[in-house]
């Protein structure tokens, strides 16, 4: 893919300065600490490295490190391939459904200020609406499992948290003797139920934590406090209609890990879609959804777009993909080596397919080196499209010093 014309970085660089002196105290630690992070991505400030082709030996100089930060744009690609490859060995062999569970526009702004204890409610509320309908004879009786991802944004950058789920076509009996399968075409369980069931689950969770004064209420909805108008607001949230919807069926594993690149690891909005930026203002493609799906540009000035791009910095070690059901981490091998047992599917074998393919390039003279013995890189040589590896680290200092050295001749 070919560099974009313009960056997130770029913008912050240019009014970050400008929006922070602005915005003064509202600004978390955390958005100050992903701007800074983002404006030193892949730069000298963060230090480098230089890499070598194992195959045909290309030094191909200096590369500046990553922030790593999972709010940046150009530093998902990887840790989505590395989650994606986790993923791969745990697709069982049947179609996927694919559910997405919205909160109303009216709770964003409480939201916003209760972030962590309302993400946590919505992931809460979602893995038991599924569950307990799933596990009810009526509509599937069986268990099931699935990975949920938090998603806090919609095209046009504005506040819109909802959470993604990927579930199999199916579940484990009650018994453990057979996989149940979908009744149902369109999504795993009826849809309706699983919007009256969400929107119960989440105002009671809601009425919970006002009780137990786990929640914040300051500026515009501070009158929310007072349990008068707290009541109110559970009625007018009881009057919404929660939206569930599902979109249609993967069909094999190999259709779910390409949504799952598409999804798992974005951010909110990749420099691609950024058209132009002339210093003030800020051009990116949005999609429309609710005009067709019809694909549109945006303007805003530089500061609503920095504005809009923090809504979506999430709290300090928050953990946005999360699994359920037969998925949940402390059960999770167990239950799919009985899933693919039940699915009839092929005993799982370790590849090593990876490793001895490393192995294979690195010549005796290689191995002997210690900057050799690290782990092959993922990355390919551009020229012979053999695995490269890392044989020297720089400090941002060391860097500095590299480029100083070169502008002044030995006079020695």
């Amino acid at each position: 893919m070919s560099r974009p014309a313009v960056e997130v970085a770029d913008i912050f660089r240019a009014h970050g300065d400008d929006f922070i002196y602005r915005q003064g105290k509202r600004l978390s630690y955390q958005q100050l600490k992903v701007m800074r992070a983002i404006v030193r991505c892949r730069t000298a400030a963060l230090g480098g490295h230089i890499d070598v082709c194992l195959r045909c030996g290309k030094d191909w100089g200096i590369s500046f490190n990553s922030c790593r930060d999972r709010h940046c744009p150009k530093c998902q690609a990887q840790a989505r391939q590395r989650w994606i490859a986790a993923r791969e060995s745990e697709l069982l062999s049947t179609p996927y459904f694919h559910a997405v569970f919205t909160l109303p526009e009216e709770l964003n702004a409480l939201i916003l200020q209760n972030e962590a204890e309302l993400y946590n409610l919505l992931f809460r509320t979602v893995a038991d609406t599924l569950l307990e309908v799933a596990a009810n004879p009526k509509h599937l009786g069986a268990e099931i499992g699935f990975f949920a991802i938090l998603h806090t944004w919609g095209q046009n950058l504005l506040f819109h948290p909802h959470i993604h789920c990927v579930v199999p076509q199916g579940g484990i009996a009650p018994d453990h003797t057979r996989w149940v399968h979908a009744r149902y075409s369109k999504f795993l369980l009826p849809l309706a139920l699983l919007q009256t069931v969400f929107r119960g689950k989440f105002i009671d969770g809601l009425k919970e934590a006002f009780r137990e004064k786990r929640l914040t209420f300051a500026g515009q909805i501070q009158s929310l406090s007072q349990p008068k108008s707290f009541k109110a607001f559970i009625r007018k949230l009881h009057q919404h209609q929660w939206v569930v919807y599902a979109k249609p069926p993967f069909g094999g594993p190999e259709k779910v890990l390409h949504y799952l690149g598409r999804y798992t690891h974005r951010v909110a909005i990749s420099n691609h879609r950024l058209l132009s930026f002339d210093g003030d203002h800020v051009t990116f493609l949005w999609r429309d959804y609710a005009r067709g799906n019809k694909q549109r540009k945006m303007t805003l000035v530089a500061s609503e777009f920095i504005r809009r791009f923090f809504l979506h910095v999430l709290p300090k070690g928050f953990v946005r993909i999360r699994h359920f059901g037969f998925m949940a981490n402390y059960q999770r091998s167990a239950s799919l080596e009985l899933c693919r047992k039940l699915l009839e599917m092929a005993p799982l074998t370790p590849s090593t397919e990876a490793i001895s393919t490393c192995q294979e390039t690195l010549t005796t003279e290689e191995s002997s080196t210690a900057e050799a013995s690290a782990t092959c890189s993922v990355r390919l040589c551009p020229a012979c499209h053999g695995p490269m590896t890392v044989i020297q680290r720089l400090t941002p200092a060391e860097i500095a010093w590299r480029f100083v050295s070169k502008c002044f001749t030995n006079t020695s």
